[in-house]
């Protein structure tokens, strides 16, 4: 971790002070990409692995895993609920140019992601479609713990241990990476974010860190009855810090599988957990969401009772379950949730254009609490299955 950091100084000071050789961004770009390239074949050869040699003991841990996820990104919006409305916020709504396809409705997300599901399995591969992945992962892992021989389960085990390997190996490069893609940050950006618009961003990173050192912990500590910041602070150092510089829940599978391995968890287990974390884990995207609508709200006079807040609370939950299948994420559903409050998708589309802007930050931010959380609740699932464990053998 010292290797890290110490490439992270490098890059912001020579982002400050040279920023225009551009070539040291190129090591961020490259290792961001090699991740990227091998995260959908890592999680496809060790989900089918784990389905095909697991045992029936997995089941209740999965249970506990998604209501871990759900609670916690449901408490994620209730959270931007409360921040925005404790530190309200306006937003200059001005003419913009197009900024993508928003989504229309709640149903399109999950008709995209139910479609998307049973996407041609190499083209999933492709294009890092892990919603398609995670499916036919499953359903090949199946049919291999009913058909196949010992012989083929074992070389299939044996190819995940072989791309496990690969994947250690770029892990290797990640001073190097996180090095350039400090200097892209700093030299393309600066602070200039800030300036424009510092309350809206100060609003979403307030409400992620409360969601991330405050409700996470709060929900672990009332499920297992353990101090868990330990875990934490673990899991944001090495998971959080690399997400924040990627960018990419995908480019970080790899990374908080490793993480997983060094904390012993169970490989059956995270090899699931991590990609479908990477799906329906939103902490980040739902705070996003329901920030922004409830801006748009402020700056276009709509009252927002008690019950509006819980109905936003709700939608923002299901539609960030949605976002890693919708191309733009999380801000693409703004207009979706907007809809339900009157707001139109013309005044709904200026605050995605925004939440492009601040997205250098946002984004940022987003998937370091996305990603840091999928392995902080799979730890979590683990220790309160364990424990169950222990008390009913006594």
């Amino acid at each position: 971790m010292l290797r890290i950091f110490i490439g992270l100084s490098i890059g912001i000071v020579l982002g400050l002070l040279v920023p225009s050789w551009t070539g040291i961004g190129l090591l961020g770009t490259m290792f961001v990409t090699a991740l990227k390239s091998i995260a959908p074949v890592l999680v496809a050869v060790l989900v089918m692995s784990s389905i095909a040699k697991a045992d029936k003991g997995h089941g209740p841990r999965f249970a506990v895993l998604i209501a871990l996820y759900l609670v916690s990104t449901f408490m994620a919006a209730v959270c931007a609920v409360a921040g925005s409305w404790l530190f309200p916020v306006s937003l200059e709504l001005v003419e913009v140019g197009q900024t993508g396809n928003a989504v229309g409705s709640l149903s399109e997300v999950f008709s995209h992601l139910l479609t998307g599901m049973l996407a041609n399995p190499i083209m999933a591969l492709a294009e890092a479609n892990y919603v398609a992945i995670l499916f036919w992962s499953i359903v090949i892992g199946v049919a291999l713990k009913k058909m196949a021989s010992a012989a083929t389960i074992s070389a299939i085990h044996d190819l995940a241990n072989v791309v496990s390997t690969v994947v250690r190996w770029i892990i290797q490069f990640a001073p190097f990476g996180v090095l350039g893609l400090a200097f892209s940050a700093v030299s393309e950006n600066g602070f200039e974010v800030f300036s424009t618009y510092g309350h809206l961003l100060l609003l979403i990173i307030g409400c992620m860190l409360a969601t991330s050192l405050l409700i996470n912990p709060l929900v672990a500590f009332l499920l297992t009855r353990r101090n868990p910041y330990p875990l934490l602070f673990t899991c944001l150092k090495e998971s959080g810090l690399s997400a924040f510089f990627t960018r990419s829940s995908a480019a970080n599978i790899p990374i908080n599988m490793n993480l997983c391995k060094r904390l012993g968890l169970d490989e059956d287990f995270y090899s699931v957990s991590i990609p479908l974390g990477a799906t329906v884990n939103m902490d980040g995207a739902a705070i996003t969401i329901t920030v922004f609508v409830l801006a748009l709200a402020n700056t276009m006079g709509v009252e927002m009772t008690f019950a509006s807040a819980v109905f936003l609370s709700m939608i923002a939950t299901l539609g960030a379950c949605g976002a890693s299948g919708v191309a733009g994420g999380s801000l693409l559903l703004i207009p979706m949730a907007s809809s339900f409050f009157g707001i139109g998708n013309d005044v709904a589309m200026q605050a995605v254009a925004i939440g492009f802007i601040i997205g250098v930050v946002q984004d940022s931010m987003e998937t370091a609490l996305n990603s840091s959380g999928d392995v902080f609740f799979t730890a979590i699932a683990e220790q309160y299955d364990r424990k169950k464990k222990q008390t009913d053998k006594s």
